[in-house]
């Protein structure tokens, strides 16, 4: 029989060694020498690995080799100061040693029980960043009623609360047709999460927006009793805060109004935008919050908290657990049965789960409210800077309002000249930039996001990409 070949202790010092080295070089120093987007076709990674695993055991020397040869050529660098695409997904080195001692530990705390920390750090941290943000207290866990989890993505808190949502309107009304409400403009995981949790896609229902890509509430307000009146069961309403497209926010205290009516679950969605009301100025985002049954935001995105770190509140936590809750034999325990603990097994998808608290932990001990506050506001000076010097050249237009650290810009020359003038960029390796298709003024428009964020930009960066933007349009414009 083969012996089975662990690595010793003194073997994992030196390859984590390497690693944190390797790892601390890359964020500071090398990223930003590197072409932002992966410069490489489809397959060009496979074709660098065997068709076959290996059948006996390799070298840590031969394993660490391919992270140059195999991973690194066909990485976009997310961290890369230019990457102003999509929206950010920042990290920073205490998130990523939280994470390494989460994985270190080796731990998993679907209950109390199986890791009473993992547990208690979470519910803490849960408070600690509701309060920051200026969530109502019926949201957290020392209001005795409410409380948050992280998740892995906004995804999967959409998913989570439109399950609930279904689950209390059965229960007050037993086998009716549930209906769910959402704008043109949120994130495609609603439509995703309707299709997965029995709603259906027939019965989501995509509501009109405005001028501004708001979500309007009289067309909400039009659909739900149009659902009622039909003998179906108005169930769950998302709106958004920070669409990503345009970083549109809906009008939360007006839709929460009218899902009160239906008595309606009203789920918030703040993936991205969230981070921002740790600032004070910029918590009117979410003004009328509090009649919203659930609310998420990414600390991943734009809180220095590497992925994955999705955070998730709910106003009463029972409705939330009554609908998740399945408690097989083997999972019963003397602290799940005092009632005195909180099972997070209930309040997730899954049922195992990772020490993700950590790293949130960590990052908010470092840098402390202050810290986290001053990267929020420079990353809004640098986009508003970003806006200002698009604005200045004739040949540009910003068509919607700035949303934060996100704007939209193109060429006034028209749809194809901006997509080549993305194309173009995109291509350099200089800057990686996204897109997105809206209606403007009553014309659908291509437009270029620009989303500002990351933790490595700074003015310099800015500047620069504006730079090449300039040069970039001399061409396409030629």
């Amino acid at each position: 029989m083969t012996e089975v070949h662990h690595m010793t202790p003194d073997e994992f010092r030196r390859a984590g060694h390497e690693l944190i080295d390797f790892i601390a070089d890359y964020l500071s120093r090398r990223v930003e020498t590197l072409p932002v987007s992966a410069q490489v076709r489809p397959g060009d990674i496979a074709a660098r690995m065997p068709h076959h695993p290996p059948q006996h055991a390799e070298s840590w020397d031969a394993i660490r080799a391919d992270i140059e040869r195999v991973v690194m050529p066909g990485l976009t660098h997310w961290q890369h100061p230019s990457f102003f695409g999509y929206f950010p997904a920042t990290g920073s080195f205490p998130a990523i040693l939280g994470d390494l001692l989460s994985t270190g530990l080796c731990v998993n705390g679907f209950l109390w029980a199986t890791s009473p920390a993992m547990t208690e750090v979470e519910t803490r941290v849960l408070d600690w960043l509701g309060e920051m943000i200026g969530l109502p207290e019926e949201f957290l866990f020392r209001s005795g009623r409410g409380g948050g989890v992280i998740h892995g993505t906004a995804s999967e808190a959409v998913l989570t609360a439109m399950v609930a949502a279904r689950h209390r309107a059965l229960r007050r009304r037993p086998g009716a047709v549930c209906t769910a409400y959402a704008s043109s403009q949120a994130h495609s995981s609603v439509v995703k999460a309707a299709m997965v949790c029995g709603i259906g896609r027939d019965h989501l229902r995509i509501i009109e927006v405005d001028d501004k890509l708001a979500m309007r509430t009289d067309a909400l307000a039009q659909a739900m009793a149009a659902d009622a009146a039909a003998g179906r069961a108005p169930a769950f309403v998302c709106a958004t805060v920070g669409t990503t497209s345009t970083g549109a926010v809906d009008p939360l205290r007006a839709i929460g109004e009218v899902a009160r009516r239906f008595d309606a679950w009203l789920h918030v969605d703040a993936a991205y935008a969230g981070a921002a009301c740790i600032c004070p100025e910029h918590r009117g985002i979410i003004d009328g919050v509090g009649s919203a049954d659930s609310f998420n935001f990414n600390p991943h995105k734009w809180l220095l908290t590497n992925f994955d770190c999705s955070a998730f509140w709910v106003r009463d936590r029972n409705a939330l657990v009554e609908a998740l809750s399945v408690t097989p034999e083997y999972l019963r325990n003397p602290a799940t049965e005092s009632g005195a603990v909180i099972d997070y097994r209930d309040w997730q998808i899954p049922l195992g789960r990772r020490f993700r608290a950590l790293k949130l932990w960590f990052v908010i001990r470092h840098y402390g409210t202050d810290g986290l506050r001053s990267h929020i506001r420079e990353s809004v000076r640098l986009a508003e800077l970003f806006e200002s010097l698009v604005r200045s050249d004739e040949r540009f237009e910003v068509p919607l309002p700035r949303s934060l650290g996100l704007f939209c810009m193109r060429l006034r020359a028209g749809d194809a000249p901006t997509r080549r003038l993305l194309d173009r960029l995109n291509e350099s390796g200089a800057m990686l930039l996204t897109h997105t298709v809206v209606t403007v003024g009553g014309v659908e428009r291509f437009l270029i996001r620009v989303a500002v964020g990351g933790p490595a930009t700074r003015e310099a960066h800015v500047r620069d990409a504006w730079s090449a933007m300039v040069g970039a349009a001399d061409e396409v414009l030629r």
